[in-house]
């Protein structure tokens, strides 16, 4: 995972953010990555444009539970090829969670971002900054900031290495 400070536009989403509503079951069929993010949040209620108007450097930002239902890691895939860096949620459905570790896709997770979204300290469009190192996430349009948890150790290491393939091939070369 890169330890830079990354920066972007927030597309904020509440809690329980189940994977149909990431990427709906009726592409599944579509096993090309760099495919799947054309159908992103393309049945959320209020984000229907989100594909076509995500920028790269654009974050998620949800509440509680995010990416819960089905095991699917098109949820996965179609936001890390869309060019969202990371998403950040105050937690994650643990099948999500473990596919984008294994993936090598970051997340993070952040204390009271749900009741932060619904005070309304961090809405769509507002301008992020977010310290991977340090788990930071500054809301640079309202002033204000939010702390996540850095990632376990061997957790950075298989998101580093790519993924948990490139992660167990790099060690059975050592």
């Amino acid at each position: 995972m890169d330890q830079k400070k990354l920066r972007g536009r927030a597309w904020v989403f509440e809690d329980n953010v189940d994977t149909d509503l990431i990427y709906h079951n009726k592409y599944l069929a579509e096993t090309d990555p760099k495919k799947m993010p054309q159908f992103a949040f393309e049945y959320y209620p209020g984000k229907e444009k989100f594909a076509k108007e995500v920028k790269p450097g654009d974050f998620v930002v949800a509440g509680r539970n995010f990416g819960c239902g089905s095991s699917r890691e098109h949820a996965v895939y179609c936001l890390k090829e869309g060019g969202v860096p990371v998403v950040l949620a105050e937690s994650f459905a643990r099948i999500y969670y473990r596919n984008a570790i294994n993936n090598g896709y970051p997340v993070l997770f952040v204390k009271g971002l749900s009741q932060g979204i619904k005070d309304g300290k961090i809405v769509d469009g507002d301008e992020l900054e977010v310290d991977l190192a340090t788990g930071t996430i500054t809301n640079l349009t309202q002033k204000t900031s939010f702390h996540g948890d850095a990632v376990a150790d061997l957790e950075n290491e298989i998101m580093t290495a790519g993924g948990l393939i490139p992660y167990l091939k790099a060690q059975v070369a050592q």
